[in-house]
């Protein structure tokens, strides 16, 4: 019922910016948690970042904190990834995906609803 679509994902230096957005379509709701995850070639898929329904409340992997910015805009539906000081370590296909619960979850079988994924490359 709920569709997610991933854009802003390209190539970016080491130290650069990228900003990351997440559309939903469908039966969409303010109170849906919604996360970002990312994955790497031969890796498995790792939490990244999350923002609560209701209350917006922010929770980040010890990876990125103080790096990225997860936000929501909710008459858009539409959530947000600002990433910083970028390293190459972050280079992976990363995920928009959502949940019917509003609650903050870090495990990605908890989620409901994935988009197709988008590549961010940073190079050295």
């Amino acid at each position: 019922q709920v569709q997610l679509v991933e854009s802003g994902g390209g190539l970016v230096q080491a130290g650069g910016s990228l900003r990351l957005s997440c559309a939903a379509s469908g039966r969409t709701n303010s109170r849906y948690g919604m996360g970002w995850f990312r994955q790497a070639p031969g890796k498995e898929r790792e939490f990244v970042a999350a923002i609560s329904g209701y209350t917006s409340i922010t929770y980040y992997a010890d990876s990125v904190k103080g790096r990225f910015t997860i936000s929501r805009d909710n008459a858009k539906n539409t959530v947000y990834l600002q990433m910083n000081s970028l390293k190459p370590e972050d280079t992976a296909v990363y995920y928009c995906a959502g949940r019917n619960s509003a609650l903050v979850v870090t495990t990605s079988g908890q989620y409901d609803y994935w988009g197709q994924g988008t590549q961010v490359t940073v190079s050295s």
